[in-house]
């Protein structure tokens, strides 16, 4: 059973305990801790119509608004908002440096989770705007060693500040 954890009948209760100052690990200094509530600067990308045709075909869409470019499948916020750098600018894995995240001592990179939630459609000619912070770091013990956790939530909107979808991305180092 682990720690804050206890069993009645059949049902194990787990607690989490919320981290205080005394709870803090070696691994995160309260200077990398500090980095929780950062932002990135804002990114407007305008949705094309030949962009979500691509995106469409590429993903194997079969439903006609996606193959004609009216409206984007699922996921095609991802790409859209990537940076466009040079492949000497790209890490090992192959994505570009993200300025949002501060250095970690641990450099190894996992998926964690992602939850998208999708409040409506993207269309083509969309103006959207994508606002991006560092929303939580944490550490948890795994069986052979240390793991960071940290979330990133994006938020994307029109131009005129309709939302478009919340994205909670988490991801482990270790």
């Amino acid at each position: 059973m682990v720690p804050g954890a206890y069993r009645t009948g059949a049902w194990t209760w787990i607690f989490h305990f919320k981290r205080g100052a005394s709870d803090m690990s070696a691994l995160l200094s309260a200077e990398l801790l500090s980095n929780i509530g950062k932002s990135a600067p804002p990114r407007k990308e305008l949705v094309t119509r030949r962009d979500i045709r691509k995106y469409a075909v590429a993903t194997e869409q079969r439903l006609e608004k996606y193959l004609n470019g009216s409206e984007a499948p699922p996921l095609f916020h991802i790409a859209l908002f990537w940076d466009v750098v040079e492949q000497d600018q790209l890490s090992a894995d192959g994505l570009s440096t993200d300025s949002l995240l501060p250095v970690f001592p641990l450099k190894r990179a996992m998926a964690g989770g992602w939850k998208i939630d999708y409040h409506r459609p993207i269309y083509a000619n969309d103006q959207l705007v994508s606002k991006r912070t560092l929303t939580d770091i944490y550490e948890k013990q795994g069986s052979k060693g240390p793991l960071i956790f940290y979330q990133i939530t994006t938020e994307i909107e029109t131009d005129s500040g309709e939302p478009v979808l919340t994205e909670r991305n988490t991801r482990i180092l270790r």
